[in-house]
């Protein structure tokens, strides 16, 4: 216990931070980053390895529910990625003297907030809960990492203004804008009746963030991806900005989550479950306010899965369905329907986040909302494609019974799914062809023999 405290008095930040440093930044240097990465990288990829095992030795799967086959693998990939990302952070990051007590606060309260959702959710993963106690713990964690408990002001982020596009063109092309910032009522965070509309936005930001990379955890490997990739771009992002701290954070982070990544590759030995998926969302949501300048590359880089995720939940309201009611419609199944391996989908994701993620780190303010634009264009293209190729196959275009396709009805029958979640009841085990396979009771029809989705 005496030399543990000696090791944690005496961080490994004072001993890294001493040989490639910044010029502008002398206490941070690019190998403490690398540091904080490669720790975080391993002590996910080791616990993984535990939690697997206990999950086998205690059964800690996810309880069958009626009519629903039992798990065989493990949902709990997400809490191996918190515990090393918070081990890594109390040794790489908090202890950073350069670190502003504003951001000490912030990473608190996110801690809190986070502990609080993978718990919530991990609980979850093993015994599933009803949808409003998980959408009252989102909501709670939203309002910790605001931090609206003393002095009157919101001590955590609170999304209040974000960076003005037209700032560079307002000189006589935008004349009735030319700050730097469009803010939402109010510029600081006092807490007063003017800052309602900016609470209600900040909880939109976050709860959608969870949300939305919790359904697009639908194949091996695919979320875990595309957060890291999408975290590394903040990261560079943080350090051009001169957010030194935050870049180290931000490493950190993906560093944990492609540690996760070996074990969840197709064919998955675990998954990250809702604990997981809600960690990485909130994370996501909270990195990208801290600091600022960082909204419109999240918006950019994950443009293709929130696009996604919109028009799936549209199309349902349209057809008069709940927003969560379950359906085969999420652009990575129906790029599955078309033929695609689970691999090929990864590496289409993963290439779409990589190429917006440089884009966006290449544009200014106005050339990114040129980006969002581009964003839009791609996945109009992609929809389309699907549906020709779909067409050319013989499927119906919405794997939907309640939604005929211009083909025909659908022959896959749509399962009510566990709200908040929108991820299939049971999530892919290993194929015959090493692709992952869902658990449906039905069959997608094509032109040629039917491919089975259930073993």
């Amino acid at each position: 216990m005496v030399l543990a405290h000696v090791l944690y008095s005496q961080p490994i930040f004072s001993l890294l931070s001493t040989s490639i440093i910044h010029a502008d930044h002398p206490s941070v240097s690019l190998v403490l980053l690398l540091a904080g990465a490669i720790c975080a990288f391993i002590v996910s990829y080791l616990l993984i390895f535990v939690v697997i095992k206990l999950s086998k030795r205690y059964s800690l799967v996810r309880k069958a529910e009626p009519g629903r086959k039992q798990d065989t693998v493990s949902r709990l990939g997400g809490v191996p990625i918190f515990i090393a990302f918070v081990i890594s952070a109390l040794i790489f990051y908090i202890h950073n003297p350069d670190l502003q007590q504003k951001e000490i606060i912030i990473f608190w309260l996110f801690l809190a907030a986070a502990t609080l959702i993978v718990a919530v959710h991990a609980y979850d993963d093993v015994r599933p809960l009803k949808p409003l106690p998980k959408l009252l713990a989102q909501t709670l964690a939203v309002i910790i990492v605001m931090g609206p408990f003393f002095n009157g002001k919101f001590n955590g982020v609170l999304l209040f203004g974000f960076g003005n596009p037209f700032q560079s063109l307002s000189t006589g092309v935008v004349p009735f804008y030319h700050g730097s910032t469009v803010n939402i009522f109010i510029n600081s965070t006092d807490i007063r009746l003017l800052a309602i509309p900016a609470v209600i936005f900040t909880w939109f930001w976050m709860v959608g963030m969870m949300n939305t990379v919790n359904l697009i955890d639908g194949l091996d490997g695919l979320a875990g991806g595309v957060v890291a990739i999408t975290a590394i771009c903040i990261a560079i992002t943080s350090w051009a900005l001169q957010q030194y701290t935050i870049a180290v954070l931000c490493a950190i982070f993906s560093g944990a989550v492609l540690g996760f990544l070996p074990h969840n590759w197709n064919p998955a030995k675990i998954f990250m479950g809702d604990s997981g998926s809600q960690f990485l969302g909130l994370s996501l949501a909270v990195l990208s306010i801290m600091g600022g300048a960082k909204i419109a590359l999240a918006l950019m880089v994950l443009g293709v899965p929130i696009l996604d995720v919109a028009i799936v939940i549209i199309n349902r309201l349209r057809r008069g369905q709940h927003p969560l009611h379950y359906d085969r419609t999420h652009l990575h199944y129906r790029l599955q329907a078309t033929g695609l391996s689970v691999r090929q989908i990864c590496y289409i994701f993963y290439g779409l986040t990589i190429l917006f993620g440089v884009l966006a780190l290449s544009f200014g303010h106005f050339f990114k909302l040129i980006g969002i634009i581009l964003v839009m264009l791609v996945m109009a293209g992609l929809i389309v494609w699907i549906d020709s190729r779909q067409q050319q196959r013989g499927l119906p275009i919405k794997l939907d019974k309640s939604d005929p396709g211009k083909n025909g009805p659908a022959s896959v029958v749509p399962i009510t799914e566990d709200p908040v979640t929108d991820g299939p009841p049971d999530k892919q085990e290993p194929g015959q062809n090493g692709d992952s396979v869902a658990h449906y009771p039905e069959q997608v029809a094509n032109s040629g023999p039917s491919r089975p989705l259930s073993s």
